[in-house]
């Protein structure tokens, strides 16, 4: 059986109450680093994103 280690600090097996970090505090990290712009989910550029909205 493979144990899951937290994936943020990899030192402990996850708490089922945080699952599936060890702690409050990893969890925190985590949520932090969305919040940040950290993690990407990559896939296309929507088209005409970077233009400027045009008054007809």
């Amino acid at each position: 059986m493979t144990v899951a280690l937290c994936p943020i600090c990899r030192k402990s097996e996850a708490d089922p109450k945080y699952r599936p970090f060890c702690s409050r505090r990893c969890s925190d990290v985590d949520l932090q680093r969305w919040f940040a712009g950290s993690y990407v989910i990559p896939g296309e550029a929507d088209e005409g994103s970077d233009e400027e909205p045009q008054n007809d």
